[in-house]
């Protein structure tokens, strides 16, 4: 989770937090790391509440080796069922002479004297060396020995750039295991990054290896170009279960449903092409391949869909339908919505019908992923207008509406959708500045869904907000009130 969040433009509140935290709980993961508690009150209260709602999985709070982090893990940590500290430090050269300023035996004192303080807090601790893979061999053993003397359960190896090549990542987890002294009382742990796309196959090797934890995401959500991916990890661990010898407690059904609750919070779209939970995961275009498939799917399918909780077949959606089969077909997508949510996406489903002849799978993942960005007290668009021209200055008039009182206001922009925006702001008092924008088509067709993703900033918070419709400049509003009101929300 913490991880996840570090994906470039994504930014969690504590509420989506806690459904991500549930559903990875039910997913069967052994540990959640939800936050860094130290970096901010923010990051402390969502890991609060996420130690409130998980039952099963160790919650985790990472920590530099600096005492008031990790006593602020601990706090942060007081009401999860089952605790973990995760202490870090960096170990390479270009780490500890440019970012640190330490020399190595200062490291390892830090190292030391920090997992000793965290097992005093707490009775799981974890250890990494950050940027591992560019760490002198006998410096990082020694580093990793003293860690364990000093009270971590487990220790890991991070390729925090993703530098290593898969059998010297591997190489790396074999030494390890055989240098490193007291390594038979802690759990070797790997945590790998995709800069060079190979951090699914690092982790694996380092399992294959020995490792006996993988570090990794959803989706492979993360810094820079992301993490190992959680569902290729597992699959892998399953499909070649004999080669790597192990497996998980993975419930793989719920893979799909996970997946696409995490990049509906997450404001991000799953490549059709991506491993696993790619939509074209399990399509056959070939003839060839389309023939070997009708002979016997084994041909050509390693995995299949209901291994995953891949949708196969479903209701056909159109105005005359009800909220039943809309909820029915949120809960196959992977998209829990509380009745309010649901009420308002059915609202909208309504009305997309009556514009649309076809309404699509993809049409739908985009209204409810637009109300899975809302939140209670929010205001709510009731109408626009707009007056624009290539030799004119934009003006919108924009009315919105919160707990039903109505508010309208006029504004200029320098286009009609900043004209609407800019009207938005004034009726909320809202510092908001517009960061990022993005529009697609959600379908194809002159009736296509227009689903935009808008990136709004106040202060040094940053929220998501999504919005649909046929018209693209309602979209673009709904959008932008979405994440005001997540910044509005988050503040209070």
């Amino acid at each position: 989770m913490r991880d996840g969040e570090q994906t470039p433009g994504v930014s969690f509140h504590a509420e989506e937090k806690a459904d991500i935290a549930k559903a990875l709980d039910k997913l069967g993961v052994d540990i959640i790391e939800a936050g860094f508690a130290g970096a901010s009150a923010g990051d402390s209260n969502a890991i609060r509440t996420v130690s409130r709602v998980v039952q099963n999985a160790a919650v985790c709070s990472l920590a530099r080796c600096v005492e008031t982090d990790i006593r602020a893990a601990a706090d942060a940590l007081r009401d999860a069922k089952r605790q973990r500290i995760h202490v870090f430090i960096a170990t390479s050269p270009i780490h500890r002479e440019n970012k640190l300023n330490m020399t190595p035996e200062q490291v390892l004192e830090a190292a030391a004297r920090s997992v000793r303080l965290a097992a005093q807090l707490c009775d799981d601790v974890e250890f990494s060396c950050e940027d591992a893979t560019r760490t002198e061999p006998a410096f990082l053993f020694s580093v990793l020995g003293a860690a364990i003397e000093a009270g971590a359960r487990t220790v890991t190896l991070a390729d925090t750039v993703g530098y290593a090549a898969v059998n010297e990542f591997g190489h790396l987890v074999t030494e390890t295991l055989r240098h490193v002294q007291g390594i038979d009382k802690a759990v070797l742990s790997v945590h790998c990054h995709n800069d060079l796309g190979l951090a699914t196959a690092a982790s694996l090797e380092g399992v294959r290896r020995g490792a006996r934890q993988v570090e990794c995401v959803i989706n492979g959500m993360g810094e820079r170009a992301g993490n190992a991916a959680l569902e290729e990890v597992i699959m892998g661990l399953r499909v070649r279960g004999a080669y790597y010898g192990c497996d998980t407690g993975i419930k793989t059904e719920r893979l799909y449903k996970t997946s696409r609750l995490i990049a509906g919070h997450a404001g991000l779209d799953i490549p059709p092409g991506k491993a696993v939970l790619g939509q074209n995961a399990f399509v056959h275009q070939s003839g060839i391949h389309q023939h070997g498939m009708l002979a016997n799917s084994q041909t050509y399918a390693i995995m299949q869909p209901a291994d995953l909780g891949v949708p196969e077949h479903s209701l056909i959606l159109n105005k005359l339908s009800g909220r039943h089969a809309l909820r029915d077909r949120a809960e196959q997508l992977g998209l829990e919505l509380s009745d309010s949510a649901l009420k308002a996406a059915f609202d909208r489903f309504k009305e997309l019908a009556d514009r649309k002849k076809d309404v699509t799978d993809r049409d739908i993942m985009a209204i409810l992923r637009e109300q899975q960005h809302m939140t209670r007290s929010s205001y709510k668009l009731v109408s626009f207008q707009i007056f624009s021209g290539n030799k004119m200055t934009a003006t919108a008039t924009v009315c919105l509406e919160k707990e039903g009182e109505r508010v309208t206001r006029a504004a200029w922009g320098s286009g009609p959708v900043d004209a609407c925006y800019n009207a938005v702001n004034l009726i909320t008092g809202a510092d908001c500045v517009l960061e990022s924008f993005s529009l697609k088509a959600v379908t194809e067709g002159q009736d296509a869904l227009g689903e935009v993703t808008a990136r709004v900033r106040s202060g040094d918070a940053v929220m998501l907000g999504r919005g649909v419709s046929t018209d693209i400049i309602e979209a673009s509003c709904y959008a932008y009130v979405n994440a005001v009101n997540r910044l509005l929300f988050s503040g209070q």
